[in-house]
């Protein structure tokens, strides 16, 4: 049997308690420091209720250790990981590599994204290595991710599936930090790639103005996830760490659909966790925060990544303008409206511009502000007041079905729980074998089912009497609670049997890990197990190593021109090389690697 995760984001306890409630297999959060998401950091004793709450589903916490670490702060790092193991942390995402040599307890290791995961050498040396999920770069095609199953198919493979974008492969990203001082590699993105630019020639003639060129659309793969599966991903990962509540509840809710709707037909693959889900809502990822959607390189290169006009959630959109009188924009279409919706449109100029709707009646709109929009304009709907009202509420309910039997024995009764997932709860109960005057059995179905709010939910109960037994409600009522009471203390940590990762000589052919060092211990790692010397990372060193691009990306400006000379064969009418110019006076020179595909931009 395969089993198969949905991975969800929690940027709090709010959050990870309702991506458990709407689906998800295993949730991932961060801890009070070091995690990628340097604003989305959680207490320890908030990661310890969500493991608790999460584990009664069998449902996985990871932790997000997965930033680059300085010498100062590994201690730190060994004792908050240890505090993290002992409340119940399931595994730990991580990047650095000096992990390999703290004194860790024996909890999962995955490879972060940030490690570049991208080929079948790497993740042969993760394997060797000892990390117990490899979670694989967001540009890899179907058929990457197969060759990588193929090399390491012990090794659950995991994959974006849904949000944000980065450009440049995770963890090659150097441009924050080289140009704002913020770094990537340590959870405190400046979004450099969500920037305005102009593309100018190498004789400074202007191509496109003031557009975001490195901005891409969001990753959306749903329609994919079969032979996502079939290609060997078994961990579903949705993006989203520092989104909210309504966010997690919608996008998980609707692949937990979308991953059902697969399970249901394909039987080899199996659910990861336990419970069924009963949501309140009709889930739809085009109402939550996106700006626009592609399967991201999953098919090969595509002309549908960019996002250049705006970086910003557009949503839905949701007509288009019939007429502007004073005061008034009427819409031709059948969308409903709402007091407080926010709609957005393209103005002249090409930017995007937003504003409130203070009062609706039918298709006639009262903006709190006029804005300055035309007929024929598109209207996009980025905040709608009904839904977000709809998301505040309960959603969604989260319960795991058990078969009862209720038994005759040679003392009394048998109380019999089976579990979803073949765990099964017994308990005996000594009580008199007292003929009933009238049939038992509606009255015995009624009363076990009544299982309130527990995480239960009787789906059968079966009663094995020679005879109509009588069994007083309140005898029944107490067994019940006591069943329910065992089962519920049977709830366990579902942590990995894991041993204890051992430095080692990787595989010959394996991709050198001698990138991003800013410890000692990494730097040992890498001697050690690579046989290669170290480069210290611009975090520490304040310099960009010689011919190391800020950025390395799959998404190629040359092609989004369709002046690619491997795809389209037409020739630039520009001198290159090429330069981003941003607002601040900064150029940034582009280089095309044709051979690999990419695209690298360095600081002029």
């Amino acid at each position: 049997m395969t089993y198969i995760e949905l991975l969800s984001p929690a940027r709090n306890l709010e959050c990870g308690l309702a991506a458990v409630d709407h689906g998800a297999d295993a949730v991932y959060i961060g801890a009070a420091k070091y995690g990628a998401r340097a604003s989305a950091g959680n207490s320890v004793q908030d990661i310890a209720t969500l493991c608790k709450y999460a584990h009664q589903f069998k449902v996985k916490v990871y932790v997000t250790v997965n930033t680059i670490l300085y010498d100062d702060e590994l201690q730190d790092t060994q004792d908050l990981i240890w505090e993290l193991y002992r409340v119940g942390v399931d595994a730990l995402i991580v990047q650095d590599l000096a992990l390999l040599k703290l004194k860790l307890p024996p909890i999962p290791l995955h490879a972060s994204t940030q490690m570049d995961n991208q080929t079948p050498e790497k993740s042969v040396a993760l394997k060797e290595l000892g990390y117990k999920q490899i979670v694989l770069a967001r540009e890899l095609s179907l058929e990457q991710i197969r060759q990588i199953h193929q090399a390491v198919p012990d090794v659950p493979l995991e994959a974006f599936v849904h949000g944000a974008l980065c450009v440049s492969y995770s963890g090659r990203c150097y441009a924050s930090e080289y140009c704002f001082g913020r770094s990537a590699n340590r959870g405190e993105c400046a979004q450099f790639c969500r920037l305005p630019f102009t593309l100018e020639d190498s004789n400074g003639e202007s191509i496109v103005e003031d557009k975001y060129l490195l901005s891409l659309r969001d990753m959306n793969r749903s329609k994919h996830l079969e032979e996502m599966m079939d290609a060997g991903v078994r961990s579903f990962k949705i993006e989203g760490r520092l989104k909210n509540v309504s966010y997690v509840k919608n996008i998980t809710a609707y692949y937990r659909q979308q991953i059902d709707a697969v399970l249901r037909r394909r039987t080899e693959y199996q659910r990861s966790s336990l419970g069924e889900e009963e949501f309140f809502f009709t889930p739809d990822p085009s109402r939550s925060f996106s700006r626009g959607f592609t399967n991201y390189f999953l098919h090969g290169r595509t002309d549908d990544l960019a996002s250049p006009d705006t970086p910003k959630s557009r949503g839905q959109m949701v007509g288009r303008v019939k007429e502007v009188r004073p005061g008034c924009i009427i819409v031709a279409g059948t969308t409903p409206f709402s007091n407080g919706d926010g709609l957005c449109f393209m103005d002249a100029q090409g930017q995007l511009q937003g504003f409130r709707v203070n009062r609706v009646e039918g298709n006639h709109l009262y903006p709190a502000e006029m804005p300055d929009v035309k007929k024929g304009d598109t209207l996009w709907r980025n905040y709608d007041q009904q839904w977000e009202k709809i998301m505040a509420r309960d959603t969604a309910v989260r319960k795991i079905p058990l078969h009862f039997t209720l038994s005759e024995a040679e003392d009394g009764f048998e109380l019999k729980a089976l579990v979803q997932g073949g765990n099964e709860c017994i308990l005996n109960f000594q009580a008199e074998h007292q003929l009933a005057r009238t049939d038992q059995t509606a009255g015995i179905t009624d009363l076990l089912s009544k299982l309130g709010d527990t995480i239960y939910y009787a789906k059968d109960v079966e009663i094995c009497f020679s005879q109509p037994w009588f069994i007083p409600r309140s005898m029944l009522a107490d067994w019940r609670r006591s069943l329910i009471e065992k089962l519920m203390n049977n709830n366990v940590t579902y942590r990995d049997d894991v041993s204890k990762i051992q430095s080692q000589k990787v595989s010959e052919k394996a991709s050198c890990f001698n990138f991003n060092i800013s410890n000692r211990l990494s730097r040992q790692f890498v001697a050690d197990t690579c046989g290669t010397p170290p480069s210290d990372a611009l975090e520490v060193t304040g310099k960009l190593a010689d011919g190391l691009p800020l950025m390395t990306c799959r998404f190629c400006l040359r092609y989004q021109m369709g002046w690619c000379p491997k795809f389209h064969h037409v020739k630039s009418p520009y001198k290159e090389p090429y330069f981003l110019c941003s607002k601040d006076g900064r150029r940034f020179r582009l280089e095309f690697d044709c051979k690999n595909c990419e695209m690298k931009v360095f600081h002029a």
